[in-house]
């Protein structure tokens, strides 16, 4: 992956660049990203030009041994981590930690850079389960820095979601993370930097890389609009169903929502919600068109915005966030759901 193949974020590439020319990088970069929104991206093409034998232009050159072993993910000096489960995809007797699952990662990435998180853990085959980043992983990334880098450059370590590490693997790799040793990087990408544990966030550069724009969202995510148009049909019924005071049309919306076929659609169901209340709530301040919406989209939106209360897309968001926790709980989906369902239709 080159810079001059991102989709945007022009500031933040140029900023990385810079790190690179300059020979300051941070040991530690935090970058913030929309679900599917293109940090990954953006970072493989940062270790890209950092590992590359011949930069020009501001850009690897894509042709060398590093580059190829970069855009492969499996330069010997790189480590990905993430949070992993138990699965259908490896052996019961296999530990359940990120090197196990190799394969899965390059094959999903190698396809498309921009997937979503409900898709990652598909391609795991641990979609469903409960998925950290645990203290046998933090062991292993301490043991490969603890080698001499192959190739005589930087060490890196990439962490996808770090939200999900647990307590113990933080505390191990808190004085890594601190104090590195030379040529050491760790750069992690992040949907809910609120959740990353502060001992970690607080040692990172942060960077926030922009959503995508609507033209490029088509492109890089053809398969995924087609459910979220699936999705928006799903939420109009139901906003329709609060509107006309019809509680019957609008459980049977709670019902097909758990009906989605895993928890992970479920949660990017209600994740789709919440960017949707916020899009609602900036039309009813008057700010259209700062939101990226579709033609569908902003009609649902705009009509929606016109008959729900003030303070409905703040409380709803909070019922959709809520739901989210009690989803990663294990809650019957059908109890759930209706009572989601009946909440919103009080405060509608």
């Amino acid at each position: 992956m080159k810079f001059s193949e991102i989709h945007g974020n022009g500031a933040v590439v140029k900023a990385l660049a810079g790190m690179v020319d300059s020979g300051r990088i941070p040991h530690a970069i935090l970058f913030h990203e929309n679900d599917g929104g293109g940090a990954v991206p953006v970072l493989l093409a940062f270790l890209q030009y950092l590992y590359c034998h011949d930069r020009h232009d501001g850009d690897s050159c894509g042709a060398c041994p590093a580059c190829n072993k970069v855009s492969k993910l499996i330069h010997p000096d790189i480590h990905f981590v993430y949070p992993v489960a138990g699965g259908s995809k490896v052996s019961s007797s296999d530990k359940p930690v990120s090197e196990n699952y190799a394969g899965y990662w390059r094959e999903l990435v190698a396809g498309n850079p921009y997937f979503y998180e409900n898709e990652f853990y598909a391609a795991l085959g641990i979609e469903g389960k409960s998925c950290v980043i645990a203290l046998p992983e933090a062991k292993n990334i301490l043991n490969s820095l603890s080698l001499t880098a192959v190739e005589g450059g930087f060490r890196s370590v990439v962490v996808y979601l770090p939200e999900r590490m647990n307590q113990a693997a933080a505390n191990s790799l808190l004085k890594m993370v601190e104090e590195p040793p030379e040529k050491t990087l760790f750069l992690m990408v992040t949907h809910e930097p609120e959740k990353v544990l502060g001992t970690i966030y607080s040692r990172c550069l942060f960077m926030r890389t922009a959503p995508l724009s609507k033209e490029d969202a088509y492109r890089v995510h053809s398969r995924e609009r087609a459910e979220d148009n699936a999705m928006l049909d799903i939420l109009s019924d139901l906003f329709s169903a609060l509107a006309s005071r019809d509680l019957v049309s609008a459980l049977e919306a709670g019902e097909a929502m758990a009906a989605l076929e895993s928890r992970e659609k479920q949660k990017a169901f209600c994740k789709f919600a919440g960017r949707c209340l916020r899009e609602i709530f900036l039309l009813q301040q008057g700010l259209s068109g700062i939101g990226d919406m579709t033609e569908d989209e902003e009609a649902f939106l705009q009509e929606t915005a016109r008959k729900c209360k003030k303070n409905f897309p703040r409380q709803a968001l909070g019922l959709f966030d809520r739901a989210v926790l009690l989803i990663e709980r294990n809650v019957n989906q059908k109890i759930l759901f209706c009572d989601l369902v009946d909440r919103l239709y009080m405060i509608y």
